[in-house]
């Protein structure tokens, strides 16, 4: 596929509009000041009071912009005076009314932008209202759509005053009146029709994200963008009224107001945006408008939009050189996924193939049903923690914790029966992870959690007339438990297998010892147990046991639901988890000392992988990354020349080796070890350098000194 360079002025138009992001901090964010106003309106019902307050949410704020906007919205719309009357009441009554968290389905989620794109407000309206019709006499369908139909509302309202907001400066000096008339034009023409061009169409769309953000929702996902935007865009391509530079800056625009998030949480919101992959037919779906994205993702240069792009067999070497050269910039965007791998994933689960055609990633990497299942939950699984259950028959070493007992471990006689085992105490923790869940989600008192908004945003809720949590969705609920330390778990028992039963250099009870004592004293074992194969060397000695790890948690979690009745997926991810998780940890038995962090989500353990890059792609193509539905993680570290004319050629045949193996993800940092230990040393030189940390890209000099030292030691592949 051939692209027109992309070029334009939209670099100063970008890089005005994120000063004036980051300027803005007076007053401080209280959408509940709004939300309040609403619950009030109907104490005789919840569901009702929740679309008041979502309605009051998005109509009652006065709308702020940007002089450099082109695409309207601002989370400073819900900015006001913390000594405002009746802020502390309005604080207490949300939280008398409480909402969903992430564990209980409040956010993650892609809603149905397609759908959005071609109906619009006014036609998703009459499919509510025509919905009501066909309930008639279902009490709660009727209240429940009722409720769907208040709470969209709010976000007619929320364009008709942005309209009024943008013609309302026109005149007035510093104001650009043409911008201003066409963003009024937009926001006007949402308010009575789908939008037929792509401004209009972006418009719509940043419009209901900040609607979510409002409503306090977190790591919402954009999903398909250059999918659902695509007629759009073609046509106003085709017309001659819309330029590839153009489009480019007004998706700047959106992902540099993703960054507003930053400025007034503190962090950054992981808002995934979705792009390439394939059609049902197994067609490649890239097109000129997934160029564009990947371009305003790089030239942004901030860690908030979180872009994902689906790689098939089929993607054009074009598209795939256009990513690296965006990650080669330092930002790690986009993250690889294997278009093969996560779509058999998926199908394993009974989904509609054409709605697994279209899935997309929300948060870091989750695969997601885009606008068909309730919000994704998810948690984290430490599988080396059960070798301390293991070695100290049940008992915790160095954190209070319970496994079952399995025996002495110098009764165990070969390596067949300390699987065995070691199997029992996993099957053990995963039962207690699953209660565990089902106990948080029963704590919910699901008709008073209702999420009307929301549910306008997934199919088949408005068809059903039911809440997204409670049977409107096509798919019931999934969740992905985390498994971390595939790495660690690998070493460790390749390490037993060479000192123990292979070498006879020492028993069981011998290193049971060891771990008790942190190796202090015993320092001849640890070198023979670091001297083990190690994973990430393409050798079957250890990786089989990564194997295995993959294929026994994954039948584990799949004998557990959820409550509605959805999959227990796992996925092989930390997300950094794996520094606090390894900091309650004893020492485990490939000679990693207590508190030392874990190995990271699917990679190697850092500075083991001692081989180079191919026999790491040997190592990770070795498990069955089908049975990982949630997705993986796997983080690689390339010198900066790597990604240069001369060699970029390379990693990108790297990659298609890698993928047509078997493997399910990549995401790489380009920053050189000097680089970052001069940003530790000197934080006042690199305050904008974003790098990739695990599942998503973070601004360096505010990470953790942990997290920082975790990127600084990841193998750095030549």
């Amino acid at each position: 596929m051939k692209i027109t360079k992309i070029s334009g002025g939209s670099a100063m138009s970008t890089a005005s509009l994120k000063r004036e992001i980051e300027q803005k901090t007076d007053g401080i964010f209280a959408p509940s000041f709004y939300k309040a106003m609403g619950l009030r309106e109907h104490p005789e019902r919840a569901g009702a009071a929740r679309a008041a307050g979502v309605k009051r949410l998005l109509c009652e704020a006065t709308p702020y912009l940007h002089k450099n906007d082109r695409i309207a919205g601002s989370l400073y719309t819900w900015f006001i005076s913390p000594d405002a009357p009746g802020l502390s009441e309005a604080y207490e009554i949300c939280n008398r009314y409480g909402e969903r968290h992430f564990m209980t389905n409040a956010d993650h989620f892609a809603p149905d932008y397609r759908k959005l794109r071609r109906l619009g407000i006014p036609g998703l309206l009459s499919e509510i209202r025509a919905s009501k019709k066909m309930h008639a006499g279902d009490l709660k369908k009727e209240q429940m759509l009722d409720d769907m139909e208040i709470a969209l509302s709010g976000l007619h309202d929320l364009a008709e005053n942005y309209a009024d907001a943008a013609a309302a400066h026109i005149g007035q000096p510093g104001w650009n009146d043409e911008i201003l008339t066409e963003i009024a034009n937009n926001c006007k023409n949402l308010t009575i029709r789908a939008p037929e061009t792509f401004a209009e169409g972006l418009q719509l769309m940043w419009l209901t994200h900040l609607a979510f953000l409002a409503e306090g929702r977190f790591a919402m996902a954009i999903g398909r963008i250059d999918q659902f935007l695509w007629p759009l865009f073609e046509r106003d391509i085709q017309r001659g009224t819309l330029t590839e530079a153009l489009a480019t800056e007004l998706l700047e625009q959106v992902f540099c107001k993703i960054y507003e998030y930053r400025m007034i949480h503190g962090s950054d919101d992981t808002v995934n945006i979705c792009v390439g992959g394939r059609s049902i037919s197994g067609e490649c779906e890239v097109n000129r408008l997934s160029f564009c994205v990947v371009e305003a993702v790089k030239n942004c240069q901030i860690p908030g939009p979180n872009l994902s792009a689906r790689i098939s067999q089929n993607t054009p070497d074009e598209f795939l050189d256009a990513c690296l050269v965006s990650i080669g910039t330092g930002l790690g965007y986009p993250a690889l996924m294997n278009d093969e791998v996560n779509v058999a994933a998926l199908m394993r689960y009974g989904y509609d193939e054409a709605d697994v055609y279209d899935f997309s990633m929300v948060g870091c990497h989750e695969n997601f049903i885009t606008g068909k299942q309730p919000p994704w939950t998810d948690g984290r699984f430490d599988t080396p923690r059960f070798f301390e259950y293991l070695f100290n028959r049940g008992k915790a070493i160095r954190y209070p914790g319970d496994g079952i007992d399995t025996g002495d471990v110098a009764e165990i006689s070969s390596m067949d029966d300390l699987i065995s085992r070691l199997e029992m105490q996993i099957s053990d923790g995963v039962r207690h992870y699953a209660e565990k869940f089902y106990a948080e989600n029963r704590l919910e008192n699901p008709d008073f959690f209702t999420s009307p908004f929301l549910s306008c945003f997934c199919d088949d809720c408005i068809a059903r007339g039911m809440d997204i949590n409670l049977g409107g969705a096509k798919y019931p609920s999934v969740h992905g438990a985390d498994i971390m330390g595939i790495g660690t778990m690998s070493d460790a028992l390749a390490a037993i297998e060479k000192v123990v039963f292979e070498g006879k250099y020492a028993t069981l009870s011998e290193i049971r010892q060891a771990l008790l004592d942190n190796f202090k004293g015993h320092e001849a074992l640890r070198e023979r147990l670091l001297a083990a194969p190690k994973y990430g060397n393409n050798d079957d000695f250890v990786d089989k046991y990564a194997v295995w790890c993959v294929d026994f948690c994954a039948g584990e979690f799949a004998k557990y639901r959820t409550p509605d009745g959805g999959g227990m997926y796992i996925a092989a991810a930390s997300n950094t988890a794996n520094i606090s998780a390894g900091e309650l940890l004893a020492a485990t038995p490939d000679g990693r000392l207590a508190g030392e962090p874990l190995s990271d989500a699917a990679s190697p353990t850092y500075g083991r992988d001692t081989r180079g890059v191919t026999a790491v792609v040997g190592s990770l193509t070795k498990p069955d990354y089908t049975k990982v539905a949630s997705g993986s993680v796997v983080n690689q570290k390339f010198s900066p020349a790597m990604f240069g004319d001369a060699n970029r050629a390379k990693l990108l045949a790297l990659i298609k080796v890698y993928f047509a193996r078997g493997g399910q993800e990549i995401q790489i940092n380009a920053t050189s070890r000097e680089t970052l230990i001069d940003a530790m040393e000197h934080p006042e030189k690199y305050p904008t350098m974003v790098v990739r940390v695990s599942g998503f890209s973070a601004i360096y000099v505010t990470l953790p000194r942990a997290v920082q030292l975790d990127i600084l030691n990841r193998t750095q592949q030549a």
